[in-house]
């Protein structure tokens, strides 16, 4: 590589794919200079990340996080900065000595931190699938107006970006629907009645990709290809019609585009994170990643299944959803998040969160101006989290 070293952030450093972006830099140490880390827990992974790789700047969540870092990497002999709050986040993000920004926070807490770099210009690898989920039109504004790079890294999205040529303007005439597949989770063969008694330790044992307990639920209920839909909708400007899903259950083609002659463009590889990572690190070259390589003489089969609506009932919510006003979408989202949150901790049952979901779309209409901003999203944020938690209230687990 010849040039400077691209200068990057990772919010959310130390989840799955913030790992795996690590394992990714840590091959290319002439192509990439680590300004910062982000991290909402796992203070002690956080702080070893710092030891290995010597960011220059982390936040945290609160000040008693940063005192407690601040303090550690001081024993560690590091000068690492640290700083705290939502707003430090955003500077971060924004910050004049940073080219990239690795957006891989879990939920709507992405959101101002992506705008932030949005605005700012930067080239934002985007795997907080929510960004897009909540901000909708006015991330997309951010986008254009700050003049940013917005690259995918969902491997479903990225799958769909690899199939299309570099000039977005020529996406129109050429796609005739795109078809995002899914692996159908832990549950895809379990009869729709014995659901309602399944554990978080069930729902969140994925037989194909390693993903934090959140993204894991989602994976299991379909809530995650829900949300790829609408991410889908915003990222390549299709009509919600023109977005299918399909189950693949050995998650090897990671999404296709049928094109308007009928032709089907499809991305394959090995369920693995790094691959995607690594395409949008390098964009629109490309690295080595470190993901074992597709042996296609050990594949047996590569089968494909429409959704079961009985198993999946939260998957149609995606078009429902994109239909409506704007900011349903939204309230989508929050309640989603809700509900998997105290399924998590036992106080919801599994199929209650399709129940939390569906009652808080119908409990609360979005209704933003067209020309709304950040702070009347996250009201309705908010506003949706108080409805789902009402919903839930009488819900046994």
């Amino acid at each position: 590589m010849s040039g400077p070293r691209q200068r990057l952030v990772i919010l959310g450093s130390t989840g799955s794919v913030g790992a795996s972006t690590l394992d990714v830099v840590a091959r290319h140490p002439d192509r990439f200079d680590l300004v910062g880390l982000s991290s909402y827990q796992r203070m002690d992974v956080l702080l070893e990340q710092c030891r290995r790789l010597r960011p220059r700047r982390v936040v945290v969540p609160t000040m008693q996080r940063a005192t407690e870092m601040r303090q550690a990497l001081r024993q560690a002999g590091l000068g690492t900065q640290v700083q705290a709050g939502a707003q430090a986040l955003c500077e971060l993000a924004a910050g004049d000595d940073v080219d990239s920004v690795m957006a891989a926070i879990v939920g709507a807490a992405g959101l101002p931190p992506c705008l932030a770099a949005a605005r700012a210009g930067k080239r934002l690898l985007l795997a907080n699938k929510e960004a897009l989920v909540v901000g909708g039109a006015l991330f997309m504004r951010a986008v254009a107006e700050g003049g940013a790079t917005l690259l995918p890294i969902d491997s479903e999205h990225s799958a769909v970006f690899q199939c299309l040529p570099l000039e977005r303007s020529s996406w129109a005439q050429r796609i005739d629907h795109i078809v995002l597949t899914a692996s159908g989770g832990p549950f895809r063969t379990h009869a729709p009645e014995s659901l309602h008694d399944i554990t978080p330790e069930q729902a969140v044992a994925h037989p194909n990709w390693v993903m934090g307990r959140k993204i894991s639920v989602d994976s299991a209920t379909m809530m995650n290809k829900a949300l790829e839909v609408i991410e889908a909708h915003w990222l390549f400007d299709l009509e919600p019609e023109r977005i299918k899903v399909v189950i693949h259950p050995q998650s090897i083609i990671h999404s296709m585009v049928v094109c308007r002659d009928g032709s089907v463009l499809a991305q394959l590889g090995t369920p693995d994170m790094k691959v995607p990572i690594a395409y949008g690190l390098s964009f629109p070259e490309r690295i080595e990643s470190g993901a074992p390589r597709l042996d296609f003489t050990t594949l047996q089969s590569l089968s494909f299944e429409v959704p079961d609506p009985r198993r999946f009932p939260g998957l149609q919510l995606a078009w429902d959803a994109l239909r409506a006003p704007a900011g349903t979408t939204a309230v989508l989202n929050a309640a989603n998040e809700e509900a998997v949150a105290a399924f998590l901790a036992g106080t919801i049952g599994f199929t209650a969160i399709h129940r939390v979901n569906a009652q808080t779309l119908e409990r609360l209409p979005a209704k933003l101006a067209a020309d709304h901003g950040l702070d009347e999203l996250l009201e309705l944020d908010r506003r949706a989290r108080e409805v789902a938690r009402q919903a839930m209230t009488g819900l046994a687990p």
